[in-house]
């Protein structure tokens, strides 16, 4: 058992960055680990808390499956999504988004968020309008 959508996060809000700045080595996978990071080890440990507290139910065989879903959450979101999907993503580079042609034609291309205007230049205020017109 894992926390459902840490991963999905985790790499979306990579993707999220790579798509903003292109940056994918350095400043995406940081950006994503930095901000995701902090929610993930807080799932991780309430779910790992919860799981320990099955040893003391009294009953061997709930108290074993608590140890082992305890270790499972440890090694997934100490291990797997805040040491070795980051440092995948950064050595992969841009082929992390890779898609062939074939497939990328097929599936559609959805957004939650629509996609973001380039902030349009501020316009002309009334006094500068006039101090070019004296120049």
């Amino acid at each position: 058992m894992r926390p459902p959508l840490q991963s999905g996060r985790l790499v979306s809000r990579i993707r999220e960055e790579w798509a903003a700045t292109g940056d994918n080595h350095h400043h995406a996978v940081r950006t994503g680990q930095a901000t995701t990071g902090p929610v993930i080890i807080a799932a991780a440990t309430i779910m790992i808390l919860v799981f320990s507290a099955f040893i003391l139910s009294g009953q061997q065989a709930i108290g074993e499956i608590g140890i082992g879903l305890a270790a499972a959450v440890l090694l997934d979101a100490f291990l797997l999504r805040t040491l070795l999907v980051p440092a995948l993503m950064h050595l992969t580079g841009q082929a992390n988004w890779w898609l062939p042609r074939w497939l990328d034609r097929t599936l559609p291309h959805l957004s939650i968020e629509p996609a973001t205007q380039p902030p349009a230049p501020p316009s002309p205020t009334p006094a500068q309008v006039t101090s070019k017109a004296a120049h």
